[in-house]
């Protein structure tokens, strides 16, 4: 191997490990850490959603739920938000897309106190319910609100 390739080699797995020090995602799950803490990740959160026009089915308290059978968690906070015009043409291709319908962002604190926001990938989701040439548009749609929505809550 030459050495202009090697260094280009090392410059991108430095580039990916300092990216995964902010980002991670696996089987589908995108994971992005917050420059700020829980409660204000999940207000900033909320509010680019409503910003962004889409509604807000529900907020799960995860830790608030824990605390009233006595026991202990640390901060784990889900919006479920969405709009039927991005869901429903993913469902009318695959019903099964209800499943994962509407959309789902989890705000949690680590034990060494760092707070990140996780939400399931669309295209992941796309895949999983088979959902073909479509439904590519509305993916992709989605994956840019999605990576906007986050990169607000989560970054001054």
């Amino acid at each position: 191997m030459r050495l202009p390739a090697l260094v280009k080699i090392i410059a991108l797995v430095a580039a990916i490990c300092s990216w995964e020090a902010h980002a991670m995602a696996a089987d589908g799950l995108i994971t992005i850490k917050s420059n700020f803490g829980p409660a204000d990740t999940m207000q900033r959160l909320e509010a680019e959603v409503k910003a962004k026009g889409l509604t807000v089915f529900a907020h799960v308290d995860h830790a608030a739920g824990a605390a009233a059978v006595d026991m202990k968690l640390r901060p784990t906070d889900l919006l479920i938000f969405g709009n039927a015009k991005g869901g429903t043409p993913l469902m009318q291709q695959a019903q099964t897309a209800g499943i994962d319908l509407p959309l789902k962002a989890l705000v949690w604190q680590d034990d060494q106190g760092a707070t990140w926001l996780s939400y399931n990938d669309p295209a992941y989701l796309a895949g999983r319910h088979g959902i073909g040439e479509p439904g590519k548009a509305v993916v992709a749609a989605l994956t840019g609100a999605l990576h906007a929505i986050a990169t607000k809550a989560t970054m001054p």
